[in-house]
């Protein structure tokens, strides 16, 4: 046990869904249910299960796992899977309903935005507190206070109480609070998501220096390409079970293989999907524009996507997500950036959004799509569809350019001007003429 940070044996999680709620019980009745319900259970010899009947759901089960001192681990799997339940169970917040953890060392986690804060008190506080809950004592806290404000970036709203803070100045600081000071082990959720790009390169970055540091880094993300830059482990969790364990690069490419049989599932019909539900998507529809024929490079994109709701929608932004096979980003479309849209829609339609030409190298590509009614999300599918970029003579040379030199193309001008020096015109000449194209 000397190496390993967190051992997992036959963990799992059940959560009851619907049903009946059952009524207050007195202590009394209380006690004198905790003393017959075992003995009621071996004489039945009901499983769990079948105690609970339809309404029980296990979110994890039969989940086991090690994790050695000084390993990145990054976890991934669809949205329902179970990733956010283990790191809460990790993190001692969720109780398991069987099975066992064992962890050694302090543990720091980032798992929902303002877990751990209390809203009543400052910037400032919270700090403390937080660094008090893992067992830091005052003189190290004080060691590292200056350290944890100027990464959050908010000094300016330090002596005010936390529940005045936006979301993304709540990660800005939990996430700064978590990973200075000093936990043995830290555990991110998808959280960073929440912060904008510069914060999330920068809490990346602080990742990497915490492992570099062989401190022990687990962390739920659907951004493979961070997947595959930190991890030196990743682990595939799908429908509450680990159903692989190994290289990064192995696992990504097992989840590529799982989302591309989910694309086949109608939009509708897709069950791992987040938000409120005050929304949904029903269909999602990507073409060139034209009336025929496939997408290809210097064409525009047409993506058109049907919804409905209980009433009409004021105000909503529709947003869509471009990305690599590796989950890096290319596009980001967003409704209430661009505008175009009334101010209220109705409770039924659909919206499409027509782009410039795309200018793509060669390629498949995946596409994110949520709908944010109101302050929340309200319906969020992660590869609800893919499409692929076909090879088109982009600059008319009769030469194609692949994916491996650029993901991108752009129409370029090349000219020369006659040098002054014709001896060193001449010299360039000759030096140029035997070199081989240089891949930059």
């Amino acid at each position: 046990m000397s190496d390993v940070a967190i051992r997992v044996a036959g963990l799992g999680k059940q959560y009851q869904i619907g049903g009946d709620r059952k009524p207050y019980k007195t202590i009394r009745e209380s006690i004198t249910d905790m003393v017959l319900d075992p003995l009621r259970r071996l004489r039945a010899g009901l499983s769990a299960d079948a105690l609970n009947g339809e309404h029980a759901f296990w979110a994890l089960k039969d989940v086991s796992f090690e994790v050695n001192r000084g390993e990145v681990v990054g976890i991934i799997g669809r949205n329902g899977a179970g990733k956010s339940t283990l790191l809460k169970i990790l993190s001692r917040i969720t109780e398991p309903t069987e099975g066992e953890v064992e962890i050694v060392g302090r543990v720091g986690s980032l798992l929902e935005v303002g877990t751990g804060f209390h809203p009543e008190l400052t910037g400032r506080e919270n700090v403390y507190l937080n660094g008090a809950i893992l067992g830091m004592k005052r003189s190290e806290i004080n060691r590292r206070f200056d350290e944890i404000v100027a990464f959050s970036e908010i000094e300016r709203f330090l002596e005010t109480p936390v529940k005045h803070y936006s979301s993304g100045m709540y990660t800005r600081l939990a996430f700064a609070v978590a990973a200075h000071l000093e936990p043995e082990i830290l555990m991110v959720d998808e959280v960073l998501a929440v912060g904008d790009a510069a914060f999330q390169k920068k809490c990346l970055g602080k990742m990497g220096d915490v492992a570099k540091a062989g401190r022990t880094v687990l962390f739920v993300s659907h951004n493979l390409a961070a997947i595959l830059a930190l991890s030196t482990r990743a682990v595939l969790i799908d429908k509450g079970r680990i159903t692989r364990s190994g290289t990064p690069t192995d696992i990504v490419q097992r989840y590529a293989e799982i989302t591309d049989s989910l694309r086949t599932i109608p939009l509708a019909d897709r069950t791992d999907r987040g938000g409120d539900r005050s929304v949904r998507m029903m269909s999602l529809k990507i073409d060139s524009g034209a009336a025929v024929g496939p997408i290809r490079c210097g064409d525009r994109l047409r993506i058109t996507i049907g919804y409905t709701a209980a009433r009409p929608l004021k105000q909503p932004a529709f947003l869509i997500g471009i990305y690599d096979p590796f989950e890096r980003p290319i596009f980001f479309l967003d409704s209430s950036v661009a505008g175009g849209l009334p101010e209220i829609l109705p409770s039924e339609g659909t919206v499409t959004c027509l782009t410039d030409p795309i200018n793509l190298s060669p390629g498949p590509c995946a596409v994110n799509v949520a709908v944010i009614f109101g302050s929340a999300i309200a319906d969020h599918v992660v590869h609800a569809a893919t499409f692929h970029v076909e090879p088109q003579d982009f600059y008319g040379t009769g030469k194609l350019t692949d994916r491996q030199r650029a993901l991108c193309l752009l129409q370029q001008q090349w000219n020369v001007r006659e040098s002054e020096h014709p001896e060193v015109a001449t010299i360039l000449t000759a030096t140029n003429a035997g070199s081989e194209r240089p891949c930059v």
